[in-house]
């Protein structure tokens, strides 16, 4: 799904938002990308979980896996046009109602009727049907059905898409890398133990993406870049001080939380926990600002830092992995994050022409507007 995006969400909120090209043009656009899209990821999926994937022997379920696909890249896609309007409202809908739905679904089919993987992989269909059949009578896309292709638009889209599709692929494999490779050169006992501990810091990222899709749609549509990075720059700030007191948190319960919500057998999960939560912090860095530069067009400047970063994560782990299991694979992803961090520090300042010292430089201004929060609640 990550490649099968193709960035093309990215790529309408951007276009859209700069106004370069009509939401008609740009709506015939996504439908004829969608189309092709579709055939190749439907493919794609098929070989990859029919023949080298241990769950494909059962073609039925293989089907039904590849059933939601369609409707969830369709909705992807459209709803980049709902952030390139500004309409946050919309474009969250889009994101919570599948989930919703699924979830309703899932406990009826699994829990009332009882029907297992089946009723597993048939819950996952509803919400990505029900989103994408009110998308296409809701938004007139049926207008934008055509056989006429503008393929200086497709182009364009495309292009700037596949930049921001690869720039995700590569920060998910950073993420990734090291479970895939504890699989392989470790036990079941230590992936579950890093499992465990890598789940937990994954929440403290939630500050930052409470915020992100409000960045990126704001910078797309903003008309004084500069002004706007002080104000991601301002979020960088306040986000970083409100990780990093739950970073502290998480430090000193961290043994109380593992074993409460996994058991005693999962303790040793305590420490991969406290060796992952610098290199998390640090990447909190590109986790707030990559999308201001992501909202401006610019989503290959953030592949200058993942990329090495990816590397180091790589032979790190491959070098750690054999030696000290899942403490080894904390400890490269602490390193490849903190590189990442800061390699992408320095090139925002560089893209942005704003000091790192003014970057990270706290202000009095900085909490106005959480007071004003409080004070409104």
């Amino acid at each position: 799904m990550s490649i099968g995006s193709l960035g093309i969400r990215q790529s309408t909120t951007y276009f859209l938002g700069k106004e370069i090209y009509s939401e008609e043009k740009i709506k015939t656009a996504i439908t004829q990308i969608w189309f092709l899209t579709t055939v190749v990821s439907l493919t794609i999926c098929f070989l990859l979980i029919r023949y080298l994937s241990s769950s494909g022997e059962n073609l039925t379920w293989v089907l039904m896996a590849l059933f939601p696909i369609p409707f969830t890249l369709f909705n992807t896609y459209n709803s980049g046009i709902f952030l390139g309007k500004n309409d946050i409202s919309t474009f969250n809908k889009i994101n919570w109602i599948p989930g919703l739905l699924v979830f309703i679904a899932s406990t009826i089919l699994l829990i009332a009727l009882n029907l297992g993987i089946s009723g597993a992989l048939m819950a996952l269909v509803g919400g990505p049907i029900f989103m994408f059949v009110i998308i296409l009578l809701k938004n007139k896309f049926l207008e934008a059905f055509s056989v006429s292709f503008d393929w200086k638009i497709i182009k364009s889209m495309l292009s700037l898409g596949s930049i921001y599709a690869l720039s995700l692929l590569v920060i998910n494999l950073n993420y990734k890398l090291d479970t895939i490779l504890l699989d392989k050169l470790s036990t079941p006992y230590e992936l579950g133990i890093y499992s465990k501990g890598a789940g937990i810091t994954q929440y403290l990222w939630q500050i930052p993406m409470l915020f992100s899709t409000l960045v990126f749609a704001r910078s797309a549509v903003s008309k004084d870049n500069d002004q706007f990075s002080y104000k991601v720059a301002q979020l960088l700030r306040v986000s970083f001080a409100a990780i990093g007191l739950a970073s502290i948190f998480l430090i000193i319960f961290s043994e109380f939380l593992i074993i409460g919500m996994f058991g005693e057998a999962f303790n040793e999960s305590t420490p991969v926990l406290r060796i992952l939560i610098p290199g998390v912090l640090i990447l909190t860095v590109y986790k707030v600002m990559y999308v201001d530069l992501a909202g401006k067009g610019k989503p290959w400047i953030a592949l200058y830092a993942m990329i090495p970063s990816l590397f180091v994560n790589l032979f790190l782990n491959i070098y750690l992995i054999p030696k000290y299991g899942a403490y080894g694979a904390a400890i490269s992803s602490t390193i490849s994050y903190s590189i990442g961090g800061i390699l992408f520090l320095v090139l925002y300042s560089l893209e942005t022409k704003i000091p790192i010292k003014q970057l990270l430089a706290y202000q009095s201004t900085d909490i106005a507007p959480i007071i004003k929060l409080l004070r409104k609640n």
